[in-house]
């Protein structure tokens, strides 16, 4: 699917990835994790380490918000 804003193309897709679980010997439970895909992580502008927060919109949507976001979408240098 692709829109446009203003001059700029967006396209939106999926980038499909599986929940996964470590478990460790001799414990309950263990945490789970869902590996953010580098691609997002990247154009996001991700940095190591930092902090998110995950909301439950419904039993389909989990809203990820991060709480010390940078301004909006930094545009590197050519």
């Amino acid at each position: 699917m692709t829109f446009h804003r203003g001059e700029e193309r967006i396209r939106i897709m999926g980038y499909p990835t599986k929940v996964q679980r470590i478990q460790r010997q001799r414990r309950a439970g263990g945490p789970w994790y869902v590996p953010l895909p580098a691609v997002l992580a990247r154009t996001m502008e991700f940095d190591k380490s930092e902090t998110v927060e995950g909301t439950i919109q419904d039993k389909n949507t989990l809203i990820l918000r991060r709480p010390q976001a940078p301004s909006p979408l930094r545009r590197k240098p050519p």
